[in-house]
């Protein structure tokens, strides 16, 4: 049978990308046999955390609470969700809880409010949607879901993030809501470090699509309407079918002047680097030498997972239809 020449090249080129596993820089040694059906990771901001600050019975909290947001976004792939349904899923749960800072529980900042932001990233589509600034969105994971799914543009902040959340019939609340008396009283003792912290998840599917999304209440005391890496696009959140999904935590003016999520994406794709290897170069050795601290939790399209971080913790777990499951705080 005669081929065109076009068309043979395409065959051909076609033939080699399947031999090569198409990963972008993933670990193109591990054959389909390896490759689980799905993956969902997430990470509760990193941090000073330490054993000697923190008791049994609140590690033991917070480990119940990363399981029950892990199973949350596993129940949604289980059942042939997609990888974003999974991601609002997990991060829902822990914007939910005051253990964390995103949603309930979220930080002050100096005129003792809460400002909110959070982003997601559709893996497949490269579609994005993100809100910053916000004061009154139950949840706002959903807000960026909206921004992203039901609007134009990538980013609304502040009143028009809300109002646009009103006309999506998101659920509104007073600011009150958000409040704790443990994040109060950090900024009325004015600590001397301000507290980083975030929420996120990555999820694959099982469609092989790829999705990251980013909550988080920012910097305690925080001041002049400023804005992290969080919803920031590249920054704080990413994913790429191609490479990989990633959801970051940490010093958000280093990450977005490091480009921190994409550049891990970008070491995959343009360097061939595993994600492991991209996620190590980028926080353990970029950042590091940036003085900056900080932590991702990630996931390549072959369903590897990389959950690197240069502080003395991060709250975080993983779990993949093969059943393999971690969730764990400190580094040892």
């Amino acid at each position: 049978m005669f081929f065109p020449a076009k068309i043979f090249i395409y065959i051909l080129t076609a033939a080699l990308l399947v031999l090569r596993g198409c990963n972008g820089g993933g670990d193109a040694q591990e054959s389909s046999h390896d490759i689980p059906e799905y993956v969902i990771a997430i990470h509760g901001g990193a941090g000073t955390l330490s054993r000697e600050r923190i008791t049994e019975e609140q590690e033991k909290e917070y480990l119940n609470k990363l399981d029950e947001a892990l199973s949350a976004g596993e129940e949604v792939l289980k059942n042939g969700g997609s990888s974003i349904h999974a991601v609002r899923a997990a991060i829902m749960i822990m914007e939910d809880s005051p253990l964390f800072n995103a949603g309930k529980g979220a930080v002050f900042t100096n005129q003792k409010r809460v400002e909110l932001d959070a982003s997601v990233m559709d893996g497949r589509t490269l579609n994005a949607g993100a809100i910053a600034g916000v004061t009154d969105i139950k949840n706002p994971i959903l807000g960026a879901i909206a921004v992203m799914e039901n609007s134009p543009h990538v980013m609304f902040a502040g009143n028009g993030a809300s109002q646009f959340a009103r006309e999506q019939g998101l659920e509104m609340v007073d600011n009150t809501y958000f409040h704790t008396q443990r994040r109060l009283d950090d900024v009325i003792r004015q600590i001397e470090r301000e507290k980083n912290g975030t929420v996120g998840a990555v999820a694959l599917d099982r469609e092989g699509n790829l999705a990251a999304g980013t909550s988080t209440g920012g910097m305690s005391n925080k001041r002049y309407g400023r804005i992290g890496d969080s919803p920031v696009i590249g920054a704080g959140n990413y994913a790429n079918n191609r490479t990989c999904a990633v959801s970051a935590t940490g010093h958000g003016e280093y990450f977005i002047r490091w480009v921190v999520a994409y550049d891990i994406s970008a070491l995959m794709e343009y360097r061939e680097m595993t994600l492991a290897e991209a996620a190590n170069e980028v926080i353990g050795k970029k950042l590091v030498e940036a003085g900056a601290t900080g932590g991702v939790a990630a996931i390549d399209r072959l369903g590897n997972v990389a959950m690197p971080f240069n502080t003395a913790g991060m709250y975080r777990g993983y779990i993949k239809s093969t059943g393999e499951k971690e969730i764990a705080i400190f580094a040892d």
